[in-house]
C-alpha cells in the first residue's frame, strides 16, 4: 500500500461498559483521536494518502482550508512541518480571532494563515485556494491543495483501509460491529468506511451523522469522492479495471445512510444539551468528545438508541472517535462544568 507511516496504528477499540449498560447495547469506540499527538484524530489517515501524492509529484507547499479550529488545517501544517514542507491555511472566521486552539497551533507550527468570510468560503473557497497556489508558484514553490478535510479521492483510502483494520480487530476482539458510526463534516471518513464495506462485502450498516448541512448534500458529496477513490484502489491492487468500472456505474447516493437531525444550531456552534452530553460521557465514562464533531454525533446516537430510535435494532455499535480535543480549549470558560 503507498502511503506514509505517521499515524499511530491500529488505534485501539474499547468497549464503554457504563455507557452499554445505560443504552442495553454494546457501545464501542475506536479510538482515532489518538493517532498522534499534535496530528491526532482522523484526518491524518487520509493525509498519509494525499501528502504521498503531493511528495511523488514533487510538491513543496501544501495549501488546504477549514474552519477557524479546523482540526484537519491542524494536521495538515502539523505533517508539513514535520516534513520539511510549507504550509498555508484558509480559514473561515466570523470576526478576528483569539490565537487559541487549533489556530494557536497553526501559527505555532508555522503556517501562513489567510481568513476569509463564511459566505467567501462557502461560495469561493476552491478559487481562493488556487489563488493563493498561483501566488506561491510565482514565488518558486511547487503547491499541492487538499480540499476541505481531506475528503477527495486520494483521501478516501485513509478510511477504506481504516474499515479492513476493524474487520482484523473484529477477529481478535472475538465481536462483529453490526453498526459503524461517524460524525459527517465533509463526508471523507464516511465515504471511505462504507466504499470498503461494500466492495468487500461486509455486510455493516454504516452511520453518517451530519453536524452541517444535510443528507442529500452529503450523499452526493460521499457518492462523487467513492467514485474517484475508485482508480487509486485499481492502483493498490483492491480492484480490477473492470470492477472498479462496475462500481463506478452502480455507486449511488442513497448507498451513504446520514442522519441530518442532529446540526443543532450550526457547525461548530453547540446546544446546552450537547455540551451537557460531552460533559456527562466525560466523567461516566473519561471519554472526551468535541463539540464540533463526535460531541454533536455521539449525542446523536443518544437520541437513536431510545425507544423508537433508528439505532434500536443495532446491538453491536462501533463509534469512530475521529479527534477534536484542542477544539475544546477555546470554549472552555463558557463551558458547563
Amino acid at each position: 500500500m503507498k502511503k506514509l507511516a505517521l499515524a499511530n496504528l491500529p488505534t485501539k477499540i474499547q468497549r464503554l461498559a457504563r455507557w452499554s449498560e445505560e443504552c442495553g447495547k454494546n457501545i464501542y469506540v475506536k479510538r482515532d483521536d489518538q493517532t498522534g499527538s499534535e496530528w491526532s484524530g482522523n484526518k491524518i489517515r487520509k493525509l498519509e494518502f494525499a501528502v504521498q501524492e503531493a511528495l511523488e509529484q514533487g510538491c513543496d507547499l501544501l495549501i488546504t482550508c477549514g474552519g477557524i479550529q479546523s482540526n484537519h488545517c491542524r494536521a495538515t501544517v502539523s505533517v508539513a512541518t514535520y516534513l520539511g514542507l510549507k504550509s498555508a491555511v484558509l480559514l473561515r472566521i466570523s470576526e478576528e480571532p483569539p490565537v487559541e486552539g487549533n489556530y494557536f497551533l497553526d501559527r505555532l507550527l508555522g503556517a501562513d494563515v489567510r481568513f476569509c468570510t463564511r459566505d467567501e468560503y462557502r461560495e469561493h473557497r476552491g478559487d481562493i485556494m488556487q489563488e493563493m497556489a498561483d501566488a506561491y508558484a510565482a514565488q518558486g514553490y511547487k503547491p499541492y491543495i487538499i480540499p476541505e478535510g481531506a475528503s477527495f479521492g486520494v483521501g478516501v483510502q485513509g478510511y477504506y483501509y481504516a474499515m479492513k483494520e476493524i474487520v482484523e480487530q473484529e477477529k481478535e476482539l472475538g465481536v462483529r460491529f453490526d453498526t459503524v458510526v461517524v460524525a459527517t463534516g465533509s463526508g471523507g471518513t464516511l465515504a471511505g468506511l462504507q466504499l470498503a464495506n461494500l466492495v468487500n462485502g461486509y455486510g455493516k450498516r454504516v452511520i453518517g451523522m451530519c453536524v452541517c448541512d444535510d443528507t442529500a448534500y452529503f450523499q452526493n458529496i460521499a457518492a462523487q469522492i467513492s467514485r474517484d477513490a475508485l482508480p487509486y484502489l485499481v492502483a493498490q491492487g483492491e480492484l480490477t479495471p473492470a470492477q472498479a468500472a462496475d462500481w463506478k456505474a452502480s455507486l449511488k447516493p442513497t448507498h451513504f445512510e446520514l442522519f441530518e437531525e442532529y446540526v443543532g444550531i450550526g457547525y461548530a456552534l453547540s446546544r446546552p444539551e450537547e455540551l451537557e452530553h460531552i460533559k456527562r460521557l466525560a466523567r461516566l465514562e473519561a471519554t472526551v468528545f468535541d463539540p464540533v464533531y463526535t460531541g454533536k454525533a455521539t449525542y446523536g446516537m443518544v437520541c437513536e438508541l431510545r425507544e423508537g430510535g433508528r439505532l434500536r435494532t443495532s446491538e453491536n455499535i462501533l463509534f469512530i472517535h475521529t479527534g477534536g480535543l484542542f477544539g475544546l480549549f477555546p470554549i472552555s470558560r463558557t463551558f458547563p462544568v
